[in-house]
Protein backbone atom coordinates (compact mmCIF):
# COMPACT_ATOMS: atom_id res chain seq x y z
CA UNK A 1 0.00 0.00 0.00
CA UNK A 2 3.14 2.08 -0.59
CA UNK A 3 4.12 4.18 -3.50
CA UNK A 4 7.02 3.04 -4.23
CA UNK A 5 5.56 -0.07 -4.86
CA UNK A 6 3.05 1.12 -7.21
CA UNK A 7 6.00 2.82 -9.23
CA UNK A 8 7.69 -0.27 -9.60
CA UNK A 9 4.85 -1.79 -10.62
CA UNK A 10 3.81 1.02 -13.17
CA UNK A 11 7.40 0.25 -14.56
CA UNK A 12 6.87 -3.07 -15.55
CA UNK A 13 3.35 -3.06 -16.08
CA UNK A 14 2.30 -0.12 -18.64
CA UNK A 15 -1.60 -0.45 -17.97
CA UNK A 16 -0.94 0.91 -13.96
CA UNK A 17 -3.00 3.78 -13.08
CA UNK A 18 -3.31 5.64 -10.31
CA UNK A 19 -7.02 7.34 -9.44
CA UNK A 20 -6.93 10.52 -7.23
CA UNK A 21 -9.86 10.79 -4.92
CA UNK A 22 -9.97 14.85 -4.40
CA UNK A 23 -11.95 16.97 -1.86
CA UNK A 24 -13.43 20.29 -1.92
CA UNK A 25 -12.44 22.91 0.76
CA UNK A 26 -12.89 26.42 1.62
CA UNK A 27 -10.23 28.55 2.00
CA UNK A 28 -7.56 30.85 0.62
CA UNK A 29 -6.61 29.73 -3.07
CA UNK A 30 -4.80 33.28 -4.05
CA UNK A 31 -2.95 36.38 -2.36
CA UNK A 32 -6.46 37.93 -1.30
CA UNK A 33 -8.41 35.63 -2.97
CA UNK A 34 -10.99 32.58 -0.92
CA UNK A 35 -12.96 29.90 -2.67
CA UNK A 36 -13.48 26.38 -2.83
CA UNK A 37 -10.34 24.56 -3.92
CA UNK A 38 -9.45 20.71 -3.72
CA UNK A 39 -7.00 18.95 -2.35
CA UNK A 40 -6.02 15.30 -2.27
CA UNK A 41 -7.92 13.17 0.22
CA UNK A 42 -6.99 9.35 -1.76
CA UNK A 43 -5.23 7.05 -4.08
CA UNK A 44 -6.55 4.61 -5.91
CA UNK A 45 -4.22 2.53 -7.68
CA UNK A 46 -5.46 -0.23 -9.93
CA UNK A 47 -4.56 -1.69 -13.48
CA UNK A 48 -6.75 -1.75 -16.97
CA UNK A 49 -7.38 -4.43 -19.03
CA UNK A 50 -9.55 -5.12 -22.28
CA UNK A 51 -13.38 -3.62 -21.97
CA UNK A 52 -12.61 -1.99 -18.84
CA UNK A 53 -12.25 -5.08 -16.92
CA UNK A 54 -9.23 -3.91 -14.12
CA UNK A 55 -8.04 -5.22 -11.21
CA UNK A 56 -5.53 -5.09 -8.47
CA UNK A 57 -2.00 -3.02 -8.53
CA UNK A 58 0.07 -6.12 -8.79
CA UNK A 59 -2.44 -8.57 -9.10
CA UNK A 60 -0.38 -11.89 -8.71
CA UNK A 61 2.06 -10.77 -5.89
CA UNK A 62 0.62 -8.14 -4.13
CA UNK A 63 -1.08 -9.74 -0.66
CA UNK A 64 -2.56 -5.98 0.68
CA UNK A 65 -4.93 -4.04 -1.93
CA UNK A 66 -7.13 -1.78 -1.63
CA UNK A 67 -7.38 2.31 -1.84
CA UNK A 68 -5.70 4.89 0.81
CA UNK A 69 -8.31 7.14 1.87
CA UNK A 70 -8.25 9.74 3.93
CA UNK A 71 -10.10 8.96 7.79
CA UNK A 72 -13.39 9.61 7.60
CA UNK A 73 -13.82 9.89 3.81
CA UNK A 74 -16.92 8.01 2.10
CA UNK A 75 -16.68 6.41 -1.03
CA UNK A 76 -18.87 4.18 -2.95
CA UNK A 77 -17.33 1.73 -5.47
CA UNK A 78 -18.70 1.92 -8.22
CA UNK A 79 -18.56 5.67 -8.70
CA UNK A 80 -15.09 5.13 -8.24
CA UNK A 81 -15.83 2.26 -11.12
CA UNK A 82 -16.84 4.65 -13.07
CA UNK A 83 -14.36 7.73 -12.94
CA UNK A 84 -11.93 5.58 -13.67
CA UNK A 85 -13.90 3.76 -16.76
CA UNK A 86 -13.51 0.55 -15.45
CA UNK A 87 -16.68 -1.90 -15.52
CA UNK A 88 -15.25 -3.85 -13.36
CA UNK A 89 -12.48 -4.23 -10.63
CA UNK A 90 -10.97 -7.50 -9.59
CA UNK A 91 -8.88 -8.57 -6.17
CA UNK A 92 -8.14 -11.60 -4.21
CA UNK A 93 -6.13 -10.03 -1.10
CA UNK A 94 -8.36 -6.71 -0.48
CA UNK A 95 -7.51 -5.65 3.40
CA UNK A 96 -9.88 -5.74 6.45
CA UNK A 97 -11.57 -2.22 6.65
CA UNK A 98 -11.79 -1.67 2.87
CA UNK A 99 -15.51 -0.48 3.34
CA UNK A 100 -16.22 0.79 -0.40
CA UNK A 101 -14.89 -2.60 -1.34
CA UNK A 102 -16.49 -5.15 1.23
CA UNK A 103 -20.12 -6.08 0.04
CA UNK A 104 -18.62 -6.95 -3.30
CA UNK A 105 -16.27 -9.42 -1.30
CA UNK A 106 -17.34 -13.22 -2.62
CA UNK A 107 -14.91 -14.76 0.14
CA UNK A 108 -12.58 -14.62 3.16
CA UNK A 109 -9.50 -15.87 3.72
CA UNK A 110 -6.81 -16.11 6.45
CA UNK A 111 -3.76 -14.45 6.23
CA UNK A 112 -1.29 -16.38 8.78
CA UNK A 113 0.96 -13.49 10.41
CA UNK A 114 3.79 -14.21 13.01
CA UNK A 115 3.77 -11.59 16.32
CA UNK A 116 7.05 -10.22 17.40
CA UNK A 117 5.81 -6.46 18.86
CA UNK A 118 7.08 -8.13 21.80
CA UNK A 119 10.62 -9.60 20.50
CA UNK A 120 11.72 -12.93 19.37
CA UNK A 121 11.79 -14.20 22.90
CA UNK A 122 7.47 -14.16 23.83
CA UNK A 123 7.53 -15.33 20.07
CA UNK A 124 9.76 -18.42 21.44
CA UNK A 125 7.54 -18.79 24.59
CA UNK A 126 4.76 -18.82 22.77
CA UNK A 127 5.88 -21.70 20.12
CA UNK A 128 7.29 -23.68 23.05
CA UNK A 129 3.78 -23.52 24.78
CA UNK A 130 1.86 -23.70 21.82
CA UNK A 131 4.06 -25.77 19.32
CA UNK A 132 6.70 -27.95 21.57
CA UNK A 133 7.36 -30.63 19.27
CA UNK A 134 7.61 -28.73 16.11
CA UNK A 135 9.39 -26.25 17.72
CA UNK A 136 12.52 -28.85 19.40
CA UNK A 137 12.56 -30.82 16.43
CA UNK A 138 13.14 -27.72 14.08
CA UNK A 139 15.76 -26.35 16.18
CA UNK A 140 17.28 -29.89 16.54
CA UNK A 141 17.38 -30.34 12.53
CA UNK A 142 19.21 -26.72 12.83
CA UNK A 143 21.98 -27.94 14.48
CA UNK A 144 22.34 -31.17 13.37
CA UNK A 145 22.60 -29.00 9.56
CA UNK A 146 25.65 -27.35 11.16
CA UNK A 147 27.42 -31.00 12.77
CA UNK A 148 27.08 -32.45 9.62
CA UNK A 149 27.30 -29.81 6.68
CA UNK A 150 29.03 -26.74 8.10
CA UNK A 151 28.51 -23.30 9.70
CA UNK A 152 25.15 -22.44 9.74
CA UNK A 153 25.04 -18.63 9.08
CA UNK A 154 22.03 -16.12 8.18
CA UNK A 155 21.94 -13.18 6.42
CA UNK A 156 18.95 -11.08 6.92
CA UNK A 157 19.11 -8.31 4.58
CA UNK A 158 20.99 -10.17 1.58
CA UNK A 159 22.58 -7.65 -1.11
CA UNK A 160 23.76 -10.55 -3.46
CA UNK A 161 22.28 -10.89 -6.93
CA UNK A 162 23.42 -14.31 -6.78
CA UNK A 163 21.60 -15.56 -4.29
CA UNK A 164 18.46 -13.65 -5.44
CA UNK A 165 18.69 -15.79 -8.83
CA UNK A 166 19.02 -18.82 -7.03
CA UNK A 167 16.28 -18.02 -4.90
CA UNK A 168 13.86 -17.74 -8.46
CA UNK A 169 14.99 -21.06 -9.81
CA UNK A 170 14.46 -23.37 -6.86
CA UNK A 171 11.21 -21.40 -6.08
CA UNK A 172 10.54 -21.90 -10.33
CA UNK A 173 11.71 -25.28 -9.37
CA UNK A 174 9.47 -26.00 -6.78
CA UNK A 175 5.90 -24.47 -8.88
CA UNK A 176 6.88 -27.11 -11.88
CA UNK A 177 7.44 -29.88 -8.86
CA UNK A 178 4.04 -29.59 -7.32
CA UNK A 179 1.86 -28.28 -10.67
CA UNK A 180 1.67 -25.31 -10.62
CA UNK A 181 2.00 -22.24 -12.25
CA UNK A 182 5.47 -20.40 -12.31
CA UNK A 183 5.31 -17.15 -11.51
CA UNK A 184 8.70 -16.46 -12.69
CA UNK A 185 8.42 -17.67 -16.02
CA UNK A 186 6.25 -14.25 -16.42
CA UNK A 187 8.50 -11.84 -16.71
CA UNK A 188 6.73 -8.84 -15.22
CA UNK A 189 7.07 -10.57 -11.91
CA UNK A 190 10.71 -11.56 -12.18
CA UNK A 191 11.45 -7.89 -13.53
CA UNK A 192 9.59 -6.69 -10.79
CA UNK A 193 11.22 -8.54 -7.91
CA UNK A 194 14.11 -7.16 -9.03
CA UNK A 195 13.55 -4.22 -8.91
CA UNK A 196 11.82 -4.33 -5.51
CA UNK A 197 15.39 -5.60 -4.31
CA UNK A 198 16.94 -2.76 -5.15
CA UNK A 199 14.18 -0.87 -3.80
CA UNK A 200 15.51 1.02 0.03
CA UNK A 201 13.01 3.38 1.76
CA UNK A 202 11.86 3.41 5.09
CA UNK A 203 8.41 2.39 4.40
CA UNK A 204 9.01 -0.20 1.18
CA UNK A 205 11.84 -1.87 0.73
CA UNK A 206 12.75 -5.10 -0.56
CA UNK A 207 14.10 -7.69 1.65
CA UNK A 208 16.60 -10.94 0.39
CA UNK A 209 17.19 -12.89 3.40
CA UNK A 210 19.39 -16.09 2.82
CA UNK A 211 20.16 -19.86 5.24
CA UNK A 212 24.14 -20.50 4.50
CA UNK A 213 25.79 -23.58 5.16
CA UNK A 214 29.69 -23.60 4.73
CA UNK A 215 28.89 -20.46 2.51
CA UNK A 216 26.45 -21.93 0.53
CA UNK A 217 22.81 -20.76 0.13
CA UNK A 218 20.65 -23.80 1.59
CA UNK A 219 17.30 -21.56 1.81
CA UNK A 220 16.39 -18.27 0.86
CA UNK A 221 13.03 -15.88 0.67
CA UNK A 222 12.29 -12.73 -1.00
CA UNK A 223 9.70 -9.74 0.46
CA UNK A 224 9.03 -6.51 0.99
CA UNK A 225 9.34 -4.77 4.25
CA UNK A 226 7.28 -1.26 5.34
CA UNK A 227 8.48 0.08 9.24
CA UNK A 228 6.54 -2.75 10.77
CA UNK A 229 5.67 -5.61 8.64
CA UNK A 230 7.54 -7.82 6.57
CA UNK A 231 5.38 -9.39 3.79
CA UNK A 232 6.68 -13.28 3.24
CA UNK A 233 6.49 -13.51 -0.49
CA UNK A 234 8.90 -15.96 -2.28
CA UNK A 235 10.18 -18.83 0.24
CA UNK A 236 12.09 -21.74 -1.30
CA UNK A 237 15.34 -24.24 -0.33
CA UNK A 238 17.85 -26.61 -2.09
CA UNK A 239 15.89 -29.63 -2.04
CA UNK A 240 19.12 -32.08 -1.27
CA UNK A 241 19.07 -30.43 2.39
CA UNK A 242 15.25 -31.55 2.38
CA UNK A 243 15.72 -33.80 5.51
CA UNK A 244 17.06 -30.60 7.59
CA UNK A 245 13.93 -28.48 6.97
CA UNK A 246 16.04 -25.60 5.94
CA UNK A 247 12.65 -23.21 4.65
CA UNK A 248 11.34 -23.71 8.85
CA UNK A 249 15.21 -23.17 9.86
CA UNK A 250 15.22 -19.59 8.10
CA UNK A 251 11.88 -18.39 8.95
CA UNK A 252 12.38 -18.86 12.66
CA UNK A 253 16.01 -16.81 12.13
CA UNK A 254 13.76 -14.43 9.95
CA UNK A 255 11.65 -14.10 12.81
CA UNK A 256 14.68 -13.06 15.16
CA UNK A 257 16.30 -10.87 12.86
CA UNK A 258 12.89 -9.24 12.10
CA UNK A 259 12.25 -8.27 15.85
CA UNK A 260 15.57 -6.74 16.05
CA UNK A 261 14.90 -4.65 13.11
CA UNK A 262 11.95 -3.31 14.69
CA UNK A 263 9.37 -5.38 13.01
CA UNK A 264 6.26 -5.82 14.89
CA UNK A 265 4.67 -8.97 12.17
CA UNK A 266 5.17 -11.12 9.48
CA UNK A 267 2.43 -11.57 6.86
CA UNK A 268 3.04 -15.25 5.78
CA UNK A 269 0.18 -14.62 3.27
CA UNK A 270 -3.21 -15.74 2.39
CA UNK A 271 -3.46 -20.00 2.01
CA UNK A 272 -3.29 -23.05 3.77
CA UNK A 273 0.24 -24.54 4.74
CA UNK A 274 1.31 -26.98 7.46
CA UNK A 275 4.38 -24.71 7.54
CA UNK A 276 2.25 -21.68 8.40
CA UNK A 277 0.01 -23.41 10.63
CA UNK A 278 3.33 -24.52 12.93
CA UNK A 279 4.11 -20.69 12.85
CA UNK A 280 1.89 -18.88 13.19
CA UNK A 281 0.78 -16.66 16.08
CA UNK A 282 -2.85 -15.17 14.34
CA UNK A 283 -4.20 -14.23 11.21
CA UNK A 284 -5.37 -11.25 9.12
CA UNK A 285 -8.09 -11.29 7.02
CA UNK A 286 -8.34 -10.94 3.47
CA UNK A 287 -11.00 -11.04 0.89
CA UNK A 288 -11.47 -12.04 -2.97
CA UNK A 289 -14.31 -10.81 -5.62
CA UNK A 290 -14.72 -8.18 -7.90
CA UNK A 291 -16.79 -4.65 -7.74
CA UNK A 292 -19.03 -5.31 -11.12
CA UNK A 293 -20.81 -2.24 -12.41
CA UNK A 294 -24.09 -2.56 -14.35
CA UNK A 295 -23.99 -3.50 -18.21
CA UNK A 296 -22.73 -5.71 -21.14
CA UNK A 297 -19.27 -5.66 -20.14
CA UNK A 298 -19.92 -6.85 -16.46
CA UNK A 299 -22.10 -9.63 -17.79
CA UNK A 300 -18.43 -10.84 -20.06
CA UNK A 301 -16.42 -10.33 -16.72
CA UNK A 302 -18.60 -12.56 -14.68
CA UNK A 303 -18.93 -14.96 -17.71
CA UNK A 304 -14.87 -15.01 -17.80
CA UNK A 305 -13.90 -15.03 -14.24
CA UNK A 306 -16.64 -16.61 -11.90
CA UNK A 307 -17.09 -20.14 -13.17
CA UNK A 308 -13.31 -20.46 -12.37
CA UNK A 309 -13.50 -18.91 -8.99
CA UNK A 310 -16.84 -21.05 -7.99
CA UNK A 311 -14.90 -24.29 -8.86
CA UNK A 312 -11.69 -23.14 -7.17
CA UNK A 313 -13.90 -22.61 -4.00
CA UNK A 314 -15.47 -25.70 -4.45
CA UNK A 315 -12.58 -27.47 -3.99
CA UNK A 316 -11.24 -25.53 -1.62
CA UNK A 317 -13.99 -26.10 0.82
CA UNK A 318 -14.28 -29.73 0.31
CA UNK A 319 -10.99 -31.16 2.21
CA UNK A 320 -11.33 -34.56 0.49
CA UNK A 321 -11.59 -32.54 -3.01
CA UNK A 322 -8.82 -30.40 -1.87
CA UNK A 323 -6.40 -33.49 -1.20
CA UNK A 324 -7.26 -34.99 -4.58
CA UNK A 325 -6.48 -31.88 -6.62
CA UNK A 326 -3.23 -31.35 -4.97
CA UNK A 327 -1.96 -35.49 -5.38
CA UNK A 328 -3.11 -34.70 -9.13
CA UNK A 329 -1.01 -31.22 -9.17
CA UNK A 330 1.87 -33.46 -7.64
CA UNK A 331 1.99 -36.39 -10.73
CA UNK A 332 1.60 -33.38 -13.31
CA UNK A 333 4.59 -32.11 -11.37
CA UNK A 334 6.33 -34.99 -11.63
CA UNK A 335 5.61 -35.37 -15.57
CA UNK A 336 7.24 -31.89 -16.28
CA UNK A 337 10.32 -33.18 -14.75
CA UNK A 338 10.46 -36.29 -16.26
Amino acid sequence: MEPEFTCAVGRVRPAARVAVVSEASEGAIGPGTRGVATEAAGFFPFETGPLGHGRAIGLGVSDSQGAVLRPGLHVQARDLMRACSLSAWEFDNLEDGQTPFLPHAAEAFESPVIDVSDGFEAYEATLREGSPKFYRTTKAKERRLGRQSGEVRFVFDERDPAALTQLMEWKSAQYRRTGRRDRFAKAWIRDLVLQLAETRSPDCSGVLSVLYVADRPVAAHFGLRSRTVLSCWFPAYATEFAKYSPGLVLHLRMAEAAAAAGIDMLDLGRGAAEYKDSLKTGALKVYEGSVVRPGPRAALHRLSREPARQAHSFVRNRPRLASLAQRTLNRIGKLRER
